[in-house]
């Protein structure tokens, strides 16, 4: 289980979200990670400032540079009063009829939902492939981002929930066997 530092959002002077060394938040496409330390590198002679986060799925390390926090889509995990929201996401009937579509058209349509960090978009993306699957067999890609979007969800979802990732997996499981 993840213990979750809590604390305000807050925004530094020069108006970027700030996150402080211990603070857990959300890369898109990589998932929950642990920001390590803040440096400040001199590049081209000009200071920046980063963000060093590590990832807790695969230890993979992230440079982040500060100012552009808001531009590539690091933000707090989600509260604990909204997992019942994203579950909602998941329960609904999916819009539209992905089914008829090609295969690498779907791909690049959930490729590009779960890129934009939204918790919620990562479990259509879940819902809409785990409906998928129970008619067909998924394609190569398909079942990759399958994996992820479980992956993202159930990491956010024990660590906003402060439980086991197990504890988790087995409500989604539960909650696609039923429908």
């Amino acid at each position: 289980m993840i213990e979750k530092k809590v604390r305000e959002s807050k925004m530094l002077n020069d108006g970027y979200k700030s996150f402080e060394v211990g603070d857990l938040a959300v890369y898109p496409a990589h998932g929950v990670g642990r920001i390590e330390s803040i440096e400040s590198k001199i590049i081209s002679g000009e200071k920046h400032d980063f963000y060093i986060m590590k990832v807790l799925e695969n230890d993979m390390v992230i440079m982040i540079p500060i100012r552009n926090v808001e531009s590539v889509g690091l933000r707090d995990v989600i509260n604990e009063d909204e997992i019942p929201e994203v579950y909602n996401v998941m329960k609904k009937k999916k819009d539209g009829n992905n089914d008829n579509q090609t295969w690498n058209r779907r791909y690049r349509e959930y490729m590009d939902k779960i890129k934009t960090g939204s918790l919620y978009e990562v479990a259509e993306v879940f819902r809409d492939l785990s409906h998928l699957k129970l008619t067909k067999d998924l394609s190569f890609g398909e079942r990759k981002l399958y994996d992820t979007a479980q992956v993202l969800l159930i990491k956010e979802l024990s660590t906003a929930k402060k439980t086991d990732e197990q504890t988790i997996r087995t409500e989604l499981e539960h909650l696609f066997a039923v429908q």
